[in-house]
């Protein structure tokens, strides 16, 4: 027999969990079932980290860390980052093989989440290396609430009423000087429109494209798996643009003939591939926009964060006119800030405030008062910072780890962001078992098929470095490392 207590808020129980005299994977996960099956541990308690219940039984953090992440799978627990590990409401069926890149999802918890944010709702894992998404843990909460403090103390009575669709002019004006200063961006206060998110902002502008008779919208091979969905929820047809190395072949514009509008791209760091579109096709797909009247809708989803070369400047910068700039506090921040921001060419502002305002009229007014203050002050030039410098450490800790453990791995798209490309090594096997395989052992993983891979792609995983939390990042990445050295089966 072995006991072991936790400590929670409020109190604290013990537990008798009978080991059987084994100090193995496989009696712990039969202990822990049986005291779930018998009503000794109830439906919500929390379960101690796998660090306290190693030393308390006297077995290896790695043990305990494996059969949490089993019994998850299970269903007789759930996990979500940020509140540890609790006994399931009901048992649930084991989980049926995950699709090859489809996220790694409890059935009993709901669907992915929606277009462009990319990090599942919960994913009953304890690991999450899911793209699209920083680290929340690193938010900066003390900094951010005395910043609201300071807007509210200043913002005029008017602020909280019915106001412009487009947005407080405090957090416009804000916006238009950083832009300027740290992203090249040819804008004033009043051609930027404030959005809940890339998402919305995108949906206003296919509504006003296909109010004005556009027929096609162009989009990346490889991108945002929900932009097609989108896009054809407001009538337009898609145009695929491949990918390479030099980002998007954007040469397919001038041969696809006049009924293609716009094109939607990743030109600084391409979702999810990495690379940066090259200075000829920037020329390229500007000088297209000039000579059909087309438009370009720039996403830069991550701009801040360049590791080993200068910034590439926004491609917005050679042709306001022609080009929407997208920007977001979602990955320099927080999305559930839901705050991004287009730079829009008057030709187009008029038609995509009124849709703002028939959308939702404005965006929450509290948090882009604390974001415009957070700007101006120097607090989110000093965040940004900080996080280029954590972010960059994890990139290369995952870089060294994978090139030790998994050699035959190949990395790529390491140069920004928060994410990387990972083709697997032939050993590693198909992908959908290997995606099962980390799924089993508690670890959540995204295929590049999830993204849209052409037939025929070399079988590669989109890992986010940025999602887990400070203290789950060296477990998770042990865990990636390990099943991608398992051989596969």
């Amino acid at each position: 027999m072995n006991q072991w207590a936790t400590s929670e808020r409020g109190g604290s129980y013990d537990l008798l969990l009978d080991l059987a005299g084994r100090h193995s994977r496989a009696a712990l996960e039969d202990a822990l079932r049986e005291a779930v099956r018998e009503g000794r541990l109830a439906a919500g308690s929390r379960l101690p980290s796998s660090r306290v219940l190693a030393r308390d039984l006297g077995v290896a953090r790695n043990t305990v860390a494996d059969a949490y992440g089993q019994l998850v799978a299970e269903g007789w627990l759930t996990a979500r980052q940020g509140s540890g590990t609790t006994v399931a409401e009901r048992p649930a069926p084991r989980r049926r093989p995950t699709p090859a890149g489809a996220a790694a999802l409890d059935v009993a918890q709901g669907p992915r989440t929606g277009p462009a944010e990319l990090v599942p709702f919960a994913t009953g894992l304890p690991y999450v290396l899911w793209p699209g998404s920083p680290d929340l843990s690193a938010f900066p909460r003390s900094a951010w609430a005395a910043a609201t403090r300071r807007a509210l103390h200043s913002a005029p009575n008017e602020a909280f009423g019915y106001a412009d669709p487009r947005g407080r002019p405090e957090l416009r004006t804000a916006l238009a000087g950083y832009l300027a200063r740290v992203r090249g961006v040819r804008t004033d206060p009043d051609r930027l429109v404030v959005c809940s998110g890339y998402v919305q902002a995108v949906g206003l502008l296919a509504r006003v494209l296909r109010a004005r008779g556009a027929r096609r919208v162009a989009v990346e091979e490889v991108g945002l798996p929900d932009l097609r969905t989108l896009l054809r929820a407001s009538g337009l047809g898609t145009l695929t643009l491949p990918v390479d190395a030099d980002g998007a072949r954007v040469g397919a514009l001038d041969q696809a003939g006049g009924d293609v509008a716009a094109a939607l791209l990743t030109p600084a760091h391409q979702f999810p591939m990495g690379v940066r579109l090259s200075p000829e096709r920037r020329t390229a797909v500007t000088a297209w926009a000039r000579a059909t009247g087309g438009l370009v809708v720039e996403d830069d989803y991550d701009g801040e964060f360049r590791y080993d070369r200068q910034p590439v400047g926004a491609l917005q910068g050679l042709a306001p006119d022609h080009v929407v700039y997208a920007g977001t506090a979602s990955k320099s921040l927080a999305p559930g800030l839901r705050l991004a921001w287009i730079a829009v060419p008057p030709h187009l502002l008029e038609a995509v405030v009124r849709e703002k305002r028939l959308a939702d009229h404005q965006s929450p007014v509290l948090e882009q008062l604390t974001l415009a203050e957070f700007i101006e002050s120097g607090a989110y030039d000093r965040h940004v910072r900080r996080m280029r410098l954590h972010y960059r450490g994890r990139r290369d800790r995952l870089v060294a780890a994978l090139a030790e453990r998994v050699p035959g791995a190949r990395v790529s798209g390491i140069a920004a962001g928060l994410h990387v490309l990972v083709e697997l090594p032939p050993e590693a096997g198909p992908l959908d078992a290997l995606i099962t395989r980390a799924h089993r052992r508690g670890l959540a993983l995204g295929g590049l098929p999830t993204f849209g891979a052409p037939p025929g792609a070399a079988p590669a995983l989109v890992i986010g470095y940025g999602t887990p939390p400070e203290h789950a990042f060296a477990g998770a990445l042990d865990l990636l490392c390990e099943v991608l050295a398992e051989p596969g089966r």
